[in-house]
């Protein structure tokens, strides 16, 4: 999954996309509001995670300006600011989880988990497509009981795929949500890991459909 860090201690920024980035997410960090809501406008993210005291546009107005244009990616809001009437004015604004430093990164990585369960699974853990199971706890892929292993990027496209039941996703989305800014973002790619994909669930009771001029879609079979 991709999602945006907002953060100006360069130090800071640094140790939590090392550490996002360990868990499994494509992550891209910015330094500064007007970056971020530039990034916002005209990239796809599951997550957003912002500062408030940024150069440039605070992160409060970076959230004002998102929840305006009617975006829903959840947001957590990071802040040195722990005071009743930031964290108030956060979720009036529209951020979904408030976080003041400093603050343990396990129990960041725990919330940033939680609201990706809650944003695209439904507060589940899990999710299935027939014999395919996958746990966003921990970010692995079971099939038919037994560990299904993946490069990052096969992982992360079937990642998209089985958290959007039911949902055609085309080249284009899927490249949106797999590769980063520092990424050459290449719907041509994803055709490639489809492929591989298939190989892998081949013989399972689970395939990736393809919908001409459509997309992909995931579904079990009998």
């Amino acid at each position: 999954m991709r999602i945006l860090l907002v953060e100006d201690d360069p130090e800071l920024a640094d140790s939590l996309t090392r550490a996002l980035k360990a868990g499994g997410l494509t992550v891209d960090t910015l330094h500064d509001g007007v970056a971020a809501d530039l990034a916002l406008r005209s990239e796809d993210y599951a997550l957003a995670i912002l500062d408030v005291g940024l150069p440039r546009l605070d992160g409060f107005e970076v959230l004002r300006q998102l929840r305006e244009r009617r975006q829903t990616l959840a947001v957590l809001i990071l802040t040195a600011r722990g005071e009743v009437g930031d964290r108030v004015r956060g979720l009036n604004l529209g951020a979904d989880d408030y976080l003041a430093k400093p603050f343990e990164l396990s129990e960041l990585e725990a919330r940033v988990n939680a609201l990706l369960r809650r944003s695209l699974m439904g507060g589940e853990r899990q999710q299935c497509c027939g014999p395919l199971v996958y746990d966003l706890t921990d970010r692995r892929f079971t099939l038919d009981g037994a560990p299904l292993q993946l490069p990052s990027r096969e992982h992360a496209v079937l990642e998209n795929l089985i958290t959007r039941p039911g949902r055609m996703l085309n080249k284009e989305q899927l490249a949106s949500k797999v590769f980063g800014l520092d990424q050459d973002a290449s719907p041509e790619a994803i055709e490639i890991y489809i492929s591989r994909l298939r190989r892998k669930l081949d013989g399972s009771h689970v395939r990736i459909v393809t919908f001409r001029g459509l997309g992909y879609l995931l579904e079990a079979t009998e």
